[in-house]
């Protein structure tokens, strides 16, 4: 028993990718042309000969179906047999679908078996998401549903009118609490300079009888008598300024610790598809504490809007998209992702990215 096998994750519901999975016509845009088996109606006929990995046209009977979750083919490729499991899986974003291909009898070449499973996972990846967003744009967004496709695989049945609107939305309300502020402080104190003492009028200890003559005589000639010399007494407090406790420099202020390292965030496309892509955010804290309060806000190319988002709260006004989430811990990393649907068929990056006011990498 040979075993191929391709997982991918879709930004759109369950139904809509089931409808991708039976409807005849979509089938031939995203993996290979099919047609009814003339007078065998539960049965369809893949065009794959020429396919890297395929050597002949596929027959496939759908064998169990449970819609939208389950489908089960049964597959003759010139007369060697395969069973071809697809299931889907609801998912926050959208849905998971995982295509499992198993030999039942005969087996594929060496030269064979890789091409095949490439080629697999090629549809999966980059033609069927673009598919989808097509008939998205059909469905939901431009309000075309009622001329959908409707020719599906016989057995699974027709869809009987328009798919349904696209009705998931992520509503996520968090209360974002508490937010650290660390600052350094730096205080300087510096000491007064020493002041010299003037010496004191001499008039105050001349012994002139004359009241009115003595100004006129230590204006012109100060005499160098003993109460002009510095009191010792008063120059006292000024000569020992380093005894005042106050004019000590304080030992908490000059030792407080610098603050922590800004949290670092790189930006990359997970994904590109038709009309849209998945982008990733990637948060880094080099402190040596948890980091509360963390805000990334992103800058959209004019035309796009966020779809929605896996692993943080977000809201858009504009162009602009405000990222909120969980504490980053200490050395530690946190990832949060988006979908973006683009109005245009080639999506276009981001043009800003910032976390607290700091760019990302990546952009």
């Amino acid at each position: 028993m040979i075993e191929i096998g391709a997982q991918v994750d879709l930004s759109h519901p369950p139904d809509r990718v089931w409808l991708a999975l039976t409807d005849r016509q979509l089938i031939g845009r995203w993996f290979a042309d099919a047609e009814t088996v003339e007078g065998v109606p539960d049965r369809l006929l893949l065009h794959t000969a020429g396919l890297p990995g395929f050597e002949a046209n596929v027959e496939v009977e759908v064998t169990e179906r449970r819609e939208p979750e389950l489908i089960v083919l049964a597959c003759d490729e010139a007369g060697r047999l395969s069973e071809l499991t697809c299931a889907v899986t609801a998912t926050k974003q959208g849905s998971r679908l995982e295509m499992r291909e198993v030999t039942t009898h005969g087996a594929w070449s060496a030269e064979q078996h890789e091409p095949r499973e490439q080629q697999l996972r090629q549809a999966l990846t980059v033609r069927l998401p673009a598919i989808l967003d097509w008939l998205a744009f059909q469905q939901v967004d431009l309000r075309r549903g009622d001329g959908g496709m409707t020719a599906e695989l016989p057995l699974v049945g027709a869809s009987g009118g328009p798919a349904r609107a696209r009705s998931r939305r992520l509503q996520v309300a968090a209360a974002l609490v508490g937010v650290v502020a660390v600052g350094g402080v730096a205080a300087w104190v510096a000491l007064p300079a020493g002041s010299e003492q003037r010496a004191a009028p001499p008039s105050a200890a001349s012994p002139s009888p004359s009241p009115s003559a003595t100004p006129v005589e230590v204006a012109a000639t100060p005499r160098p008598t003993t109460s002009a010399r510095p009191s010792r007494t008063a120059a006292s407090p000024p000569a020992r300024p380093s005894r005042n406790p106050s004019a000590k420099p304080s030992p908490t202020l000059t030792s407080a610790p610098p603050p922590p390292p800004p949290l670092t965030a790189s930006y990359d496309t997970d994904s590109s598809r038709l009309f849209g892509y998945t982008g990733e955010v990637v948060l880094g804290n080099p402190a040596a504490t948890a980091v509360e309060g963390w805000v990334v806000v992103v800058s959209l190319a004019d035309g796009s809007t966020v779809d929605d988002a896996d692993g943080a709260d977000w809201r858009q006004n504009g162009r602009s998209v405000t990222f909120t989430g969980a504490a980053v811990p200490a050395g530690g990393s946190r990832t949060f992702r988006f979908d973006v649907r683009d109005n245009r068929p080639k999506a276009r990056e981001p043009e800003t990215c910032t976390v607290d006011g700091n760019p990302c990498a990546g952009l």
